[in-house]
């Protein structure tokens, strides 16, 4: 590979792998399951690998890549149009646009949900984690802390109250920078 290829190969990994999270939550909103949404977001990868020459440094990469992600999100559902599952164009349509209004705010949101997570001591952090595995048993992980299933409820109630208080603060601590 040239020195020019390379440099163009990393750029595009850069941005990509940057705005991958934020291109998966979009196309997530739009499909029904995880793994359509996975699929979906390897035909976008592909496409924006192919089409990169055309992205013009400057541009907002992640805009670009949520249209294109848009489009292969629309081409799957034409494809799965019979499924009863599946939700018709136009609502896909309009939710996409919403998406995309309420990505930045979502994004604020991710990153002061980070810091504040921080802020957990790291037992806590843990069991914060395994709460929300797709697996997860909240007998066991309630077990693993100590407490009773009502009392790990409890306890989750307040870490998230915790948490959501943290982050409206870290919000508005943002905007009156």
């Amino acid at each position: 590979m040239s020195d020019g290829n390379q440099d163009h190969h990393q750029q595009f990994l850069r941005a990509f792998t940057t705005h991958e999270p934020a291109v998966r939550a979009f196309v997530r909103r739009l499909v029904p399951t995880r793994a359509d949404a996975d699929d979906i977001l390897q035909e976008v990868a592909i496409v924006l690998w192919e089409k990169y020459e055309e992205f013009h440094e400057g541009e907002d990469f992640k805009a670009w890549a949520c249209g294109i992600a848009r489009y292969k999100v629309l081409s799957w559902l034409r494809d799965k149009g019979r499924d009863r599952l599946v939700l018709n164009t136009e609502v896909v349509e309009l939710i996409a646009k919403e998406s995309l209004r309420d990505e930045s705010q979502l994004h604020q949101q991710r990153i002061a949900l980070e810091s504040c997570l921080e802020k957990v001591p790291p037992t806590d952090r843990y069991l914060l984690a395994q709460a929300y595995q797709s697996d997860a048993k909240i007998q066991d992980i309630a077990e693993t802390s100590g407490r009773s299933v009502g009392g790990f409820y409890q306890w989750l109630y307040r870490m998230r109250q915790m948490l959501l208080d943290c982050i409206h603060r870290n919000i508005a601590q943002e905007s009156s920078i």
